[in-house]
């Protein structure tokens, strides 16, 4: 019975004193070629991490873009079939719609959680009573597992769940019968849009409120100054001043809902329904053993995930703001030696003055 812990430990064991024994060979190298102290010691520390990624990151990389080209079974060794898999992308309806499932999945989760999260930093923002447990209790969906916050919301959106249990009045009210989350090919993203809305209390909000305690308050007073209503500052104020963090949330919520998979594998769904991409390369790979396709599959994703977020980086001078390049602006336009100044830049036309060689007017907005 404990023949499989005995050998899983001795392999622990193994593993533990080749990589000492590495490390310590690494130090005396480093030292002997005239390293310092420090030099040697960093490289000698950072080498465990080292070889891990050579040998559970970039060789498993490496070899899926090898394996893209062949047929793979995980029994037998690879055969070269060169683009033979790829070809065979073009003619699987089940990968086009995987992949348009995946892209409506983040074009609807994608926003709403960016507003709901949005909203959730603004009410944290505050300073009221007992805020700090309030900012715990929001952040404590990120650190539930994932397959936990699966099976939870299987629950909550079963035929018979929470969720249908609460809103049954207003379903007999409008004549409709209960919706079967995840068992109707018609409600099945709508429900998995419902469940990605858990993640807005969660890192995202404490993202955006780091980047809301970084706005300068006198920005907001000199807003008042001009007369601006509470609408009026969130718009020519907070989200201009938020903008990267937005943008990085952004990007990062895009590359996560497009990744979408552990969720998705844990809460059933009818085997003739579409699914996620990530989910059906899975299948393909430990389900059937077409770890060749698999691959191909994956190359492609990945693509198409890099396009996606290049997209999102060639838009950003349109709506991202940063303060160091308008204080550029202005230093150009006042004379290199002239010291910097933190303007109040979101009135309209300051930025075409500052570009156009004409003073920044409105000194009572300087700081």
């Amino acid at each position: 019975m404990w023949s499989w812990y005995a050998d899983a430990l001795r392999d622990y064991v193994a593993t533990v004193v080749l990589l000492g024994a590495l490390m310590l060979l690494v130090y005396a190298g480093l030292r002997a070629l005239g390293r310092s102290h420090d030099t040697a010691l960093g490289w000698t520390f950072v080498l465990p991490w080292l070889a891990g990624f050579l040998a559970f990151q970039l060789f498993p990389f490496v070899a899926s873009l090898y394996l893209a080209f062949t047929d793979y079974d995980v029994l037998t060794p690879p055969r070269w079939v060169g683009l033979a898999n790829f070809a065979r992308l073009l003619d699987d309806p089940k990968f086009a719609a995987s992949l348009k499932f995946t892209a409506l999945y983040a074009l609807f989760s994608v926003p709403l959680g960016i507003a709901g999260s949005l909203a959730c930093a603004l009410l944290l923002n505050r300073n009221i009573k007992g805020v700090g447990f309030w900012r715990t209790l929001y952040y404590v969906p990120a650190v539930i597992p994932a397959v936990a916050t699966a099976v939870l919301w299987r629950w909550l959106l079963s035929t018979d769940g929470l969720v249908n249990a609460v809103l049954g009045p207003v379903y007999a009210l409008l004549g409709m019968e209960k919706p079967r989350w995840f068992l109707d090919p018609e409600t099945i993203l709508p429900g998995f849009v419902l469940m990605s809305l858990w993640g807005v209390f969660g890192a995202n909000t404490v993202i955006l409120l780091a980047g809301l305690k970084n706005i300068p308050r006198e920005l907001y007073d000199a807003a008042a100054v001009d007369g601006a209503t509470g609408w009026g500052r969130f718009r020519h104020v907070t989200l201009p001043m938020l903008s990267p963090t937005l943008f990085y949330v952004l990007v990062t919520g895009l590359i996560g809902a497009l990744q979408m998979f552990t969720q998705a594998f844990f809460i059933e769904t009818p085997r003739s329904t579409v699914t996620f991409l990530q989910v059906y390369i899975y299948q393909e790979a430990f389900g059937l053993r077409h770890m060749g396709y698999a691959s191909a599959m994956a190359w492609v994703f990945l693509l198409v995930i890099l396009g996606l977020t290049l997209l999102v980086f060639r838009s950003s001078p349109l709506w991202v703001y940063y303060e160091s390049e308008v204080r550029g602006e202005d230093r150009a336009a006042r004379g290199a030696k002239a010291p910097g100044r933190r303007l109040y830049v979101f009135r309209a036309g300051l930025r075409r003055r500052l570009r156009a060689g004409a003073p920044a007017v409105d000194d009572q907005h300087v700081a």
